[in-house]
């Protein structure tokens, strides 16, 4: 035989070799990659027990779970010494639904993890794909987001999973749950630049991504070709991050309005507290109940008991949850996103490792609060740009808001906001009222309570407001509004006749994101407290709108604790 032909026959015979090793070492990952997406499951699951102990899997020599040495034989260590709390919940796996291994992060690339698609700011919702950042355990492998949904209150879910009082792994009923309102697609929804701090489709995440929600899970494969993804029986845990409904609002505020004859009863967006409705309804509910005994404190007239009740507001409102396009953030703070993730990472206390293991997934749901947005009039008029609309964006201040505090003009203001919107709605066009959670210009109440105790105790004056808040938070303001305008894109606002809001800040992030604002309205001066002349002369001198200027800062002072008696 010619040497030629024969070397290149031992040359096609290793080939082969190679090949039929590769096609083995394959074989034996995909079996391995099984046993160990198996060990997810929680043990008494169907597919853990399959994936652990089925004789026709080739590693034969693993043992089955159940058989397994008990970890605690090396582990464990004198009684007298307490026990990590983390063992006894690996011990307590099979009762409180997680499963006995405990993944702390991920890695890209790592076996079993196939996160599914999310092009953010693609032109359709299924080139988007949805936001998953479930641990469930039909949604770990394929989970394309960090964090958890709820934002903080994801706290209170995982205390009442270890209190046993909700299953770690129970599914929502989306039933009857769709918007009654439509916030219709517009362009911004597709561009990333516009958008990067809240899902567009998040309100629409059960309808439109109902065929996850339905299958998925550990057979739900991956097409790497066609980037898709495969159903099968099982399903992914996609939630809503925006829920939108209609509802009345209340306030005490409006009835004086009417009263006083500065707000008309239309009966569309300003009606009549329907008195007789509540008189009959709050009969029906006595029935219903054993009788309350002579001088029970419940059973005293109540503010409903037989008399005019006043007026409401119908309105359309929307709760919204952030999630963050990291890419996105750090383009509109001109940081690097390895700087925004690690600043994440650590000011979280390490709470996501995902932020600096994972740079495959760029979506981040933060443990922080949301936003609600209220709609007085139809709300497809707030993208019609021939309809008159009317803004508020407030930031949240309990004090003030909630109990009247005196010493900022936060409430007023709100309350002025409120019903300047429903007289733009009243007049034919649309008024909008956000309230972000944004406590104490996002420092947190209790900053916020120090800086007002060192203002009340060294001469509360305008000159030094915002130095004393920098003294303790190290920074005066850190509401970020360059933020705030992805939710008016989101609504589709194209332009705001009425601004009400002084905030410089504000006002320039809207500006610049391609809103124009047409006219602002600083607060009546007859609506400042007394005591908040000092935020508000403070705030017009360093740059808040005003038609006046503030000429002297050390003129304006506040009250002391001492000019009260207490």
């Amino acid at each position: 035989m010619c040497p030629t032909l024969a070397n290149g026959a031992d040359s096609n015979s290793v080939l082969l070799a190679i090949l039929a090793e590769l096609k083995g070492i394959k074989a034996n990952q995909a079996v391995f990659e099984q046993k160990l997406e198996a060990l997810a499951l929680p043990p008494t699951s169907p597919q853990a027990l399959v994936g652990i102990a089925s004789p026709s899997l080739s590693f034969t020599n693993l043992p089955a779970l159940s058989s397994s040495p008990s970890s605690n034989g090396f582990l464990q260590k004198p009684e007298e010494t307490p026990k990590s709390p983390s063992l006894t919940a690996r011990k307590e796996a099979t009762t409180n639904g997680y499963s006995q291994r405990v993944i702390l992060t991920t890695y890209p690339g790592q076996v079993g993890i196939h996160p599914i698609p999310l092009n953010w700011g693609a032109s359709t919702p299924q080139e988007r794909g949805p936001v998953v950042a479930s641990r469930h355990v039909n949604s770990l492998k394929v989970r394309n987001a960090i964090g958890a949904y709820s934002g903080s209150y994801s706290i209170y879910r995982a205390l009442a999973a270890a209190c046993g009082l909700i299953d770690p792994s129970h599914r929502p009923d989306y039933t009857n749950t769709e918007p009654p309102v439509d916030i219709l697609h517009n362009p911004s929804w597709d561009d990333k630049t516009k958008i990067v701090s809240l899902d567009p489709y998040g309100h629409l995440a059960p309808q439109l991504f109902k065929s996850y929600f339905d299958a998925g899970g550990s057979s739900f494969l991956f097409n790497p070709k066609a980037q898709a993804y495969l159903s099968s029986s099982l399903g992914i845990d996609v939630r809503p991050t925006i829920a939108i409904t209609k509802a009345h609002i209340k306030l005490i505020d409006m009835d004086e309005a009417v009263r006083s004859g500065t707000l008309e009863v239309d009966g569309k967006i300003v009606v009549k507290t329907p008195t007789d409705w509540i008189n009959a309804n709050k009969a029906a509910s006595a029935e219903a109940k054993t009788a309350r005994a002579e001088g029970d404190e419940a059973a005293k007239p109540s503010l409903y008991g037989q008399f005019d009740a006043g007026v409401e507001l119908n309105v359309s409102k929307a709760a919204i949850e952030p999630v963050w396009y990291l890419p996105g953030i750090a383009q509109r703070f001109g940081i690097t996103e390895g700087a925004l993730r690690r600043s994440l990472f650590e000011d979280t206390g390490g709470m996501y490792p995902e932020l600096l293991t994972r740079h495959d997934l760029k979506t981040f749901l933060p443990p922080i609060g949301g936003m609600t947005v209220y709609i007085f009039g139809p709300v497809s008029y707030i993208s019609d740009p021939t309809k008159e609309l009317t803004l508020r964006v407030h930031d949240e201040c309990n004090g003030s808001d909630v109990f009247g505090s005196d010493i900022c003009t936060c409430r007023p203001y709100l309350i002025f906001g409120i019903e300047e919107a429903v007289k733009c709605a009243q007049r034919g066009g649309v008024g909008i009222v956000i309230y972000f959670r944004k406590e104490g210009r996002a420092l947190g109440e209790v900053t916020k309570y120090l800086v007002y105790n060192a203002r009340k105790r060294g001469g509360d004056n305008a000159a030094q407001y915002f130095q004393r808040t920098e003294l303790i938070a190290g920074v005066k303001d850190m509401r970020f509004q360059a933020l705030m305008p992805d939710v008016l894109h989101w609504l589709g606002i194209k332009k705001i006749d009425n601004m009400i809001s002084m905030s410089d800040m504000k006002h320039d992030a809207i500006v610049s994101s391609g809103i124009p604002i047409h006219k602002r309205y600083e607060i009546p001066e007859e609506l400042i407290p007394p005591d908040s002349r000092v935020e508000i002369d403070a705030k017009i001198a360093a740059g808040y709108y005003s038609t006046t200027t503030v000429t002297d800062l050390s003129k304006t002072a506040g009250r002391l604790w001492e000019d009260v008696i207490h």
